[in-house]
């Protein structure tokens, strides 16, 4: 059991490394879409991911084109706060790819639109929040979807 994580270029250091901890500690796959917003060996980076980095499963790709290239007719959910579906309803399933944007402004547009039925979102409850911590989002939606997959 496992998903593949994607960060569509991630920008804090602290944030991808918690997400590598928490691709490992769930049995997922991490990938990273460059570019990113530091260096992928970053102190910050490792200090995040403690010493369980090198034991992660992690692909670094150049560019969303080639993200999307090599992992054509793959199963993606994108997750995004301008998705209309609630994350709980994915169609979880192993090797799923759940797709995450970058922290300052979230999935390209033109990716949400093109892929307007796959979009999926973590409800807000408040008026005072645009959206949550990345490394938030990503544990519950992984954490949902290993849920959904023991029922």
């Amino acid at each position: 059991m496992g998903f593949n994580i994607v960060l569509m270029e991630p920008e804090i250091p602290m944030n991808t490394g918690n997400i590598g901890r928490l691709s490992l500690a769930s049995g997922s796959k991490l990938h990273l879409v460059k570019p990113f917003g530091f260096e992928l060996d970053d102190k910050r980076v490792k200090r995040a991911g403690l010493d369980y980095w090198q034991h992660i499963d992690l692909t670094v790709y150049e560019s969303v084109d080639e993200f999307f290239s090599i992992n054509k007719g793959k199963d993606f959910a994108f997750l995004s706060s301008h998705g209309v579906q609630d994350y709980c309803s994915i169609d979880y399933q192993d090797d799923l790819f759940l797709i995450f944007g970058k922290e300052s402004v979230g999935l390209p547009k033109e990716m949400v639109t093109e892929n307007a039925s796959l979009v999926y979102n973590i409800p807000l409850y408040s008026p005072h929040i645009r959206s949550l911590n990345l490394a938030n989002a990503v544990a519950i939606v992984v954490y949902e979807g290993i849920r959904s997959l023991k029922e």
